[in-house]
């Protein structure tokens, strides 16, 4: 059966969009998905399902996750081919030594990414960008907050995307690979 990983856009940060992942895992179950587990506190949920597309499960979580919790954020859901697709396509591994320190963004669609492309030309300094038709890659030497590159991509992407940080990204890979 496929298996997918939905990433919630700011939930459980600070006190605004709380989400217990308890009542997220029960609503995914009530809504006919198998195998649902989450990850971490910040919107990590993978799950199966034997229908529909990547884009129509984001559409249903969102609309189900408002009207049931009470919460509305933007969902973005990849299979779990897009997600390896995710982990082969880091070209700033060599470069990244820690995994906290490099941010992931996805987005649903691919458009949205590669409005990003021009930030490829700009001198990052010791900070480096890649962008791939599946995923937006920042390394983010000084850390996260402080990072220039990330506050451009964070900027570009708006409210089309969510961003992950790489070890975060290993676990839902791994996660997506066994069964649960």
């Amino acid at each position: 059966m496929p298996r997918f990983v939905a990433l919630f856009r700011g939930i459980n940060v600070g006190k605004a969009k709380r989400v217990a992942m308890a009542d997220l895992r029960a609503l995914l179950t009530r809504m006919g998905y198998t195998e649902v587990q989450t990850l971490l506190n910040s919107g990590n949920a993978v799950f199966a399902s034997t229908a529909a597309s990547a884009a129509h499960h984001a559409k249903a979580i969102r609309k189900a996750v408002a009207s049931e919790l009470g919460v509305d954020a933007l969902v973005i859901v990849k299979t779990a081919q897009d997600m390896a697709k995710v982990v082969s396509g880091n070209a700033l591994s060599g470069v990244a030594p820690d995994a906290s320190r490099l941010l992931v963004a996805l987005t649903q669609e691919a458009e949205a990414l590669q409005t990003l492309t021009t930030l490829t030309g700009c001198d990052w300094g010791s900070e480096a960008l890649h962008i791939t038709p599946h995923a937006a890659y920042v390394w983010c030497a000084d850390g996260i907050l402080q990072s220039p590159a990330a506050t451009a991509l964070l900027k570009g992407l708006a409210e089309q995307g969510t961003t992950r940080n790489w070890a975060t990204v290993e676990k839902i890979h791994a996660l997506l690979q066994a069964k649960a």
